[in-house]
């Protein structure tokens, strides 16, 4: 009887002490489980003060939620907010300079030659027109170079003019050139993209806007170059005489004198 009695004691403290255990372990599961989205948080909520010290920076949040098994005893449900951030880089604005010259036709260069691919005696879609013209500063007193290009035609309106595809460039002796591309309109002024250049102008886009005051006789443009490594040199950058249909070069510089020119200008 005594060693029943013994036998029953012990089962029972084993039962006791089982329980006990699977009873620990259950607490520590619940504390790990509980612990894990509050770690979560901290380390999120450290990388938000990480990223406070970078400028330029958008924060984004967003919250998701934290649910244990309903057997757990003392949990509820967690809401943890994760932060990050969305980098914008901030825009740097390119430096814009402008350039005005005149191009201007003194009928000296055989400029321009109409080709009639169509074979018909009105202006028809595809008739080429390759031209050259004497090209001058803003001011009127130096002479620069030339322009040269093709022109194709896409519309033709006989009551107002036509409207041409164009790819041509400016020749600026030694300092290089200009290569644009875009619409040449006979009748109104026109904006064409600036493609490319070389010397001086290597590297520069943006765009160029083309006054018609006498057509084919005299343009004026205005350029707005962007990309350019130097400033331009003063003798293209000077105050341009305001365009007009009477405006005409300096003799000097329509004689090519020295001093009336650039370096070497393209002729």
């Amino acid at each position: 009887m005594a060693s029943a009695s013994l036998s029953l004691n012990t089962i029972s403290i084993f039962r006791r002490s089982s329980t006990m255990m699977e009873s620990a372990s259950f607490s520590l599961n619940t504390i790990s489980s509980t612990k894990e989205p509050t770690s979560s948080l901290t380390r999120n909520l450290s990388s938000l003060s990480f990223s406070s010290s970078f400028s330029n920076t958008s924060l984004l949040s967003k919250t998701t939620s934290q649910s244990f098994p309903a057997s757990y005893p003392n949990t509820r449900k967690l809401q943890v907010r994760s932060f990050f951030w969305n980098r914008k880089p901030k825009p740097i604005p390119a430096k814009i300079q402008e350039l005005s010259v005149y191009e201007i036709n003194e009928l000296d260069r055989g400029s321009p030659a109409y080709l009639h691919l169509s074979q018909k005696e009105v202006h028809t879609i595809g008739d080429l027109v390759p031209f050259s013209n004497k090209l001058y500063s803003g001011t009127l007193e130096k002479r620069l170079g030339i322009t040269a290009g093709i022109c194709v035609l896409i519309q033709s309106f006989p009551e107002k003019g036509d409207r041409y595809e164009a790819t041509y460039s400016f020749y600026f002796g030694d300092y290089g050139h200009i290569t644009v591309q875009g619409p040449y309109l006979t009748y109104a002024e026109s904006f064409l993209a600036i493609t490319g250049g070389s010397g001086i102008f290597e590297g520069a886009y943006g765009q160029v806007r083309l006054q018609q005051l006498v057509f084919p006789f005299k343009l004026f443009y205005t350029f707005y170059l962007k990309g350019l490594k130097y400033d331009l040199p003063k003798e293209l950058s000077g105050t341009p005489v305001p365009p007009s249909k009477s405006v005409e070069p300096s003799p000097a510089a329509k004689a090519a004198e020295p001093g009336a020119t650039i370096a070497n200008f393209t002729n």
